[in-house]
């Protein structure tokens, strides 16, 4: 008979016998962390979006590559490209334990912190904000999009090692601390809606590990209202160009040639699209919709795949959300089932963001969609952080079977 798993939010220590073998942390038994297969559905939902994103970016950038660059394969072969060194990083993670993060935790806090600071000195502005910063060979790098994984490795590291804290008034606010200097260094320099995100994945991670989640969730909609309060003072005194874009969002035709033009094409996609789409070579609004392979991809999405083509996406975005939150729940100690959650939360919300912005159902603002815009930094940060919840679910309980000792090759 085997031992009964721990709990993952269960710190106490099970009785263990002479035989048992030492533990690699305090409330993981070793018995229970048996190497096993990766969720393989997990691991298809991810290859399938990133090989729809690829055809996707093909589709929508072919057009404007051609008339700018005079190369109609550029976005799609750098693309590839990072898909590639994504998949790799993936395949990398997946085997490569996710308890190796813990000691590196604090070093990839403090270098994520100088990063956003070095952007904030030296970085490079598109589109009202300054988010990225030029490294050799590379190119555009945005430190902001790692900063959502450290985040989730940091407080998951924390909470393990300190389980009171969540239940503390001084523990959360050290918490708290660590996500909002983040929140900070990203918004300051015009980064609002991934200082958003961000908020959003750290305060949820505290709020799951707190025995005041409620609390928080009452917080969360407090805040919703004060930044959607702030948006109608800024649109009402045109004090800030946040507060036009809320007013482009009430009227996109108020402003058809500039601030409702993104919005206004965009929807145009979703109309062409109608059922069953016009097909991957015949996007019509990929040369209207302003870089249609970065944010408003799903748009072409859309148009490309028409409305059940948009249904399937949204189910591999759910099913990837499902599948994660299984490997929290199994994960066998508080870092692995923390991590996980934080890694489901960063990847369903980003997705959850990006669709509601091309439908127009929240006001404009830039965010890509993970695994299928165009950006590098993006999708290889959305891979790797697949490949250790992937990872993550190879050291799973599930009750009744001992999965065999079988690598991701």
């Amino acid at each position: 008979m085997h031992p009964e798993p721990v709990i993952p939010f269960d710190n106490t220590e099970p009785r263990r016998t002479r035989t048992d073998k030492p533990r690699r942390s305090r409330n993981v038994s070793a018995e229970v962390r048996i190497v096993g297969s990766v969720d393989y559905v997990l691991l298809l939902i991810t290859i399938l979006l990133v090989l729809i994103g690829v055809v996707l970016v093909f589709s929508a950038s072919y057009s404007i590559a051609d008339i700018r660059f005079g190369n109609p394969f550029l976005f799609f072969r750098r693309n590839l490209a990072f898909a590639g060194a994504g998949f790799v990083i993936m395949l990398f993670l997946a085997n490569f334990s996710y308890e190796n993060i813990r000691p590196l935790s604090w070093l990839l806090y403090l270098v994520t912190v100088g990063l956003l600071v070095l952007v904030m000195l030296i970085g490079e502005e598109h589109g009202g904000a300054v988010r990225w910063i030029q490294v050799p060979v590379i190119g555009n790098f945005q430190p902001s999009e790692i900063s959502r994984a450290t985040i989730i490795f940091m407080l998951a590291y924390l909470i393990e090692r300190n389980p009171k804290w969540p239940r503390t008034l001084i523990g959360l606010a050290i918490l708290s601390g660590m996500v909002c200097i983040f929140v900070a260094l990203i918004f300051l320099p015009g980064g609002f809606t991934v200082a958003i995100i961000t908020s959003v994945v750290g305060f949820g991670l505290i709020g799951v590990a707190s025995p005041h989640f409620w609390k928080f969730v009452v917080a969360g909609v407090i805040a919703a209202a004060g930044v959607g309060g702030w948006l109608w003072q800024s649109y009402i005194s045109g004090a800030d160009f946040r507060g036009g874009r809320f007013g482009v969002w009430l009227d996109p035709f108020s402003d058809p040639l500039d601030g409702g033009y993104q919005t206004i094409q965009s929807l145009y996609a979703i109309a062409l699209g109608r059922w069953f789409g016009v097909g991957i070579d015949n996007s019509v609004q990929a040369t209207f919709v302003p870089e249609p392979h970065n944010d408003i991809i799903f748009a072409i999405a859309i148009e490309v795949f028409g409305f059940f083509g948009a249904v399937v996406i949204i189910l591999l975005f759910a099913l990837f959300i499902w599948r994660g939150i299984i490997t929290a729940m199994r994960a066998p100690d508080t870092f692995g089932a923390l991590t996980a959650l934080g890694i489901v939360f960063a990847i369903g919300f980003q997705a959850v963001i990006n669709i509601a912005v091309v439908t127009n159902t929240i006001p404009n603002t830039g965010v890509n969609l993970p695994f299928i815009s165009y950006g590098g930094t993006s999708l290889i940060v959305s891979m790797a952080m697949a490949g250790v919840l992937l990872n993550i679910s190879r050291y799973s309980v599930q009750k009744g079977r001992r999965p065999k000792d079988r690598p991701l090759t």
